[in-house]
């Protein structure tokens, strides 16, 4: 039974998350606080009980027992802060349309899951609250278990609009393969280190079983460095920062030699078959390809319990090798947050609740794993599992969404068959971690908004026939990198030199 959603589709909600443009603050839009939880305002009457609405993104359907939930974690909301919480879950195909048509009617709304990919353009259009006064007073909690770092890591022009949720703050390059083709074919993965060394896997596996595609991507639509990179993506791959540092120049990754030697090997692997050959058009998942017999290993972005959490997944032994160390970037911190539109009318409490989120171990449990006795109970010291007759189809709470929701490891819980020293993994992972120079840089693409259209329509039409090695680089790259220049990628690069100056003299 899966527990945890896995990195992939973390990944592809990141991707995907997208939240139309937002309307402005409109007038009547108020971000005065009521009096706090128990005491009295100006006219000496108790405060009222304030609504929490709460909208994030579901990947299935709606948890039966939603509402129990709801009103479980209420109970002990009003209580702490005087306030109950309106849990909204919608559906991720619907939810940047939907959320969109909230804050551009004024609805109300006080706390909203916002992804990387959204951040800029909701605070271009003064959709957020400013949240630094509301963390120096309200959260301490939030303060206590994410980093100074990876706090600042999420900040836009010095101001903190969202809070990031605290799972992996960083990656590690690494290769995912099943078990059994290392078994079966006597595979020594001690061999492997580095992106190079995985000829020898792919040899091996070729060789006794010439029907199968050794490598397969590890997500539909990405490329094979999409998952093995060597340089700060900046945001956006339009200009990099090699090898995390390259003392903050900018550089055009596409020209980079080493970009090059890259594409030169993955040409060489598709001509031996190594890699799977409708790689650049592929439509069916990892899983599938797995399943099916079709594919062995992929090129994936490694965490603590990455082996575990994917062997659940695909239903089968999965093992996991790094290729290289850990790196933290501001797309690894600011992933999936939280923040508070400007139509919450009482930001205070919205953000005493998130701060809860990350601090209450009541409101953990609750949100991460639903009622005790009726949707999971406790079978040794911290270890949870399905009451008996209750399996991952049959429960009313299976929302399997802990990193989307504050501290991922907030309830001291983890399931039957999780390392219980996860969260301490998850925690030295973040701790040691190898930050990007840029770390807490963000890309404002506006002042080169014609340019940067026409460049990523260009990437489009060439990047993955490339890094799947589907076509061949020496004649297709300088074609590539020709149409870029066209394009106006040298005037992108030169913004985010000038952006990313401005932010370093800043720090």
């Amino acid at each position: 039974m899966v527990k945890h959603l896995n990195m992939w589709k973390v990944l592809l909600l990141v991707t995907i998350l997208l939240v139309a443009a937002c309307s402005p603050k409109s007038e009547g839009t108020s971000n005065n606080s009521s009096a706090g939880a128990g005491e009295t305002g100006t006219t000496g009457e108790t405060e009222e009980t304030y609504e929490i609405v709460m909208a994030f993104p579901v990947f299935g359907s709606v948890p039966q027992d939603m509402d129990k939930v709801e009103a479980a974690i209420s109970e002990i909301t009003k209580e702490k802060i005087n306030a109950t919480v309106d849990l909204e879950p919608i559906s991720i195909g619907a939810f940047g349309q939907q959320t969109n048509l909230m804050l551009s009617s004024n609805e109300k709304l006080d706390l909203l899951m916002v992804s990387f990919t959204t951040i800029d353009g909701l605070i271009a259009k003064g959709s957020l609250n400013e949240l630094d006064s509301l963390l120096n007073e309200y959260g301490d909690g939030i303060k206590e278990v994410i980093e100074p770092k990876y706090l600042n890591a999420a900040k836009h022009n010095n101001k903190q609009y969202v809070i990031p949720n605290y799972n992996e703050m960083a990656e590690t390059n690494g290769f995912l393969i099943a078990q059994k083709y290392v078994d079966d074919y006597g595979i020594d993965l001690t061999k492997v280190k580095t992106f190079e060394d995985l000829e020898y896997v792919f040899e091996e596996i070729k060789a006794n079983n010439p029907n199968i595609a050794p490598l397969v991507p590890s997500i539909v639509g990405f490329s094979m460095i999409d998952h093995y990179r060597w340089f700060d993506r900046l945001g956006d791959s339009i200009g990099v920062l090699p090898n995390y540092d390259n003392d903050l120049k900018v550089v055009n990754l596409y020209e980079t030699p080493e970009y090059a030697e890259h594409l030169k090997l993955l040409r060489k692997w598709y001509e031996a078959g190594y890699i799977l050959k409708d790689a650049a058009t592929n439509q069916d998942a990892a899983k599938d390809l797995f399943k099916s017999g079709r594919g062995a290993s992929m090129l994936y972005g490694i965490k603590p319990g990455s082996a575990e959490e994917e062997s659940k997944a695909y239903g089968m032994e999965m093992t996991t090798i790094p290729l290289g160390e850990a790196h933290s970037t501001t797309s690894n911190v600011i992933g999936l947050n939280w923040g508070i539109p400007l139509t919450s009318q009482n930001p205070e409490k919205a953000f005493q609740f998130l701060n809860l989120m990350f601090s209450d171990q009541e409101i953990a449990r609750l949100i991460h794993y639903g009622i005790e006795g009726e949707h999971y109970v406790e079978v040794s010291e911290n270890v949870i599992d399905y009451p008996e007759g209750v399996d991952g189809s049959t429960t009313g709470y299976g929302l399997n969404q802990n990193f989307m929701f504050g501290d991922q490891f907030g309830s001291g819980y983890v399931w039957n068959g999780t390392d219980p020293e996860l969260a301490e993994q998850y925690k030295e992972f973040n701790t040691t971690a190898i930050p990007s120079k840029a770390l807490g840089f963000t890309f404002n693409a506006e002042p080169v908004r014609n340019e940067y259209t026409a460049v990523s329509n260009v990437i489009n039409q060439y990047k993955l026939s490339l890094e799947t090695g589907t076509v061949d680089p020496e004649k297709v790259l300088p074609e590539f990198i020709a149409k870029l220049k066209t394009a106006g990628i040298d005037t992108i690069i030169a913004e985010k030199q000038r952006q990313l100056d401005e932010w370093a003299s800043n720090q």
